[in-house]
């Protein structure tokens, strides 16, 4: 492919909604684009590594297809926008790998409802983007092939498990990406890489070929560039499924349509247990600053209390390890995947699982399958999913009180490469303001909402209530309507690079 040119640089920084506005008003065409956005990748996700496969020739075959069928402003805003897909949702005749060896090669025979819905209205899929493995991990360290860097310095991660579609939007190497989000894998990479990170309510857009890792927590959401954009994508991708029993009926509102800057009389819940011990100053301080300017605004500031918050961690461990275990269990080596062809059908399973899974999956695996075996279930799992009935009891009473819920995505800014990959503890505390949103099924979005002293972004944090998308999306575009963080874009000639 040609070099990149000063105008490649400028429409791949487009938003979804100006190449949108561009395409539909022939400023550029469908394939001009895509080919500039696969120029980039080229020439600069060397550096970021945020795709596992790159579907050149797909994709522009799709681009052309989205230009012979474009009808001016009349064409939906998706057809024709080169998107990323995380690794862990399926498509048929490309390789989904879950970021695992167990799943190298692997070409699933159908297509996840979310890539049918973005297919159905003319979206370009650019690629695959890298996870932590089977979507285990909060810095995409995990990947079995290779670890993503953040764009902002390539010497810290991108957050995880869905590193690799953050990078991707934040380097101008997608437009737009979908990742999943467990307890927290879309926020917080999202606020790690300066950009913004929507986990849908449970049930609001469906799972329906997401390889499962926790069933009753996993969510497919967005990830964009600004609030608007997002809304565009989850306006596409939400709504019932047959092939999902856990996909709410109802179709989605137009949520790109309904964005409003006025906060007038929203209720806006500040829970003192997320601004305690172990907070970054300043993240601390750039959300409450971020909270201040809400209030300016017009919202209305109410104090809440979340007393169940502190068990959050051990619940959500112990939930999604137990469901892992047994969503795994699948992967055999007898029907698809990798396999160790060792002897015995039982020689061949313990194998194909030592070879096949790396270390964090295996950790994972183990507790849960401890967590469920007989004589421990009621203390563990059983006991866990009853706390985790008082941390849902937490929301709803806060959601009696007000509209949305105020705190930082993360508790720090990103941290070095390597850093943590020793210390799972620690490593897993980067999700505790993330989980709560997941354990309760209720909707969050990240946003960006400054830096630090060292150039690294910053994540504001909303959530609201199970199936409030709609206040979610305008309260984060009030705030983002009023500052500019959205706007700024890392520089990767400029960025620390240690590869």
């Amino acid at each position: 492919m040609a070099g990149l040119t000063s105008e490649c640089s400028d429409l791949a920084s487009l938003s979804l909604y100006d190449a949108s506005q561009g395409l539909a008003a022939g400023e550029f065409s469908a394939v001009e684009l895509a080919t500039v956005l696969l120029d980039r990748i080229e020439a600069l996700d060397s550096q970021v590594k945020s795709y596992i496969s790159v579907t050149a020739d797909l994709a522009l075959q799709r681009a052309a297809a989205a230009d012979a069928a474009r009808s001016g402003s009349a064409s939906h805003p998706l057809l024709g926008i080169p998107m990323a897909v995380k690794d862990v949702i399926s498509t048929a005749g490309v390789e989904t790998t879950c970021g695992s060896r167990m799943l190298k090669g692997y070409i699933p025979p159908y297509t996840a409802t979310v890539v049918h819905k973005l297919n159905a209205v003319g979206a370009v899929m650019l690629g695959k983007t890298n996870t932590d493995e089977f979507a285990m991990g909060s810095s995409t360290e995990n990947s079995a092939f290779f670890p993503t860097r953040n764009p902002w310095r390539l010497d810290r991660v991108p957050g995880g498990s869905s590193g690799g579609s953050a990078a991707a939007v934040a380097a101008n190497l997608a437009l737009a990406a979908l990742g999943s989000d467990t307890g927290g894998s879309i926020r917080q990479p999202a606020a790690f890489c300066g950009v913004v990170g929507l986990k849908p309510s449970y049930g609001r857009v469906s799972r329906y070929g997401l390889v499962a890792f926790g069933s009753s927590l996993d969510q497919i959401g967005v990830f964009a560039r600004d609030v608007q954009d997002t809304a565009l994508v989850l306006e596409a991708i939400a709504g019932p499924d047959p092939h999902d029993s856990t996909a709410l009926d109802g179709d989605p509102p137009p949520y790109g349509q309904r964005l409003d800057p006025d906060l007038r009389g929203l209720r806006l819940g500040i829970p003192a247990e997320y601004f305690g011990e172990g907070i970054q100053a300043e993240v601390k301080a750039a959300v409450q600053a971020a909270i201040a300017q809400m209030e300016r605004l017009g919202a209305d500031l109410v104090p809440i209390s979340m007393p169940h918050t502190e068990m959050g961690l051990s619940v959500y461990y112990m939930v999604v390890t137990s469901e892992c275990s047994a969503n795994l269990s699948r992967f055999d080596g007898i029907r698809f995947g990798h396999s160790a062809q060792a002897g015995s059908m039982w020689d061949n399973i313990g194998a194909t699982r030592a070879e096949g899974f790396g270390a964090e999956v295996k950790r994972r695996i183990m507790l849960g399958t401890y967590a469920l075996s007989t004589g421990y279930y009621d203390a563990y799992y059983l006991k866990a999913q009853q706390v985790r009935t008082l941390i849902k009891r937490d929301f709803a009473q806060a959601f009696e009180k007000v509209d949305l819920i105020a705190c930082p995505t993360t508790p720090t800014t990103a941290f070095a490469l390597g850093e943590r990959v020793d210390d799972p503890l620690s490593m897993y505390l980067a999700d505790i303001f993330t989980i709560g949103a997941n354990l309760s099924g209720n909707c969050g979005i990240s946003l960006p909402c400054g830096f630090d002293g060292r150039g690294l972004p910053i994540g504001l944090q909303f959530m609201g209530p199970h199936m409030g998308e709609e206040r979610l999306l305008q309260a984060a575009y009030a705030y983002e309507y009023s500052t500019d963080w959205h706007r700024r874009r890392p520089d990767l000639a400029a960025a620390p690079d240690t590869a």
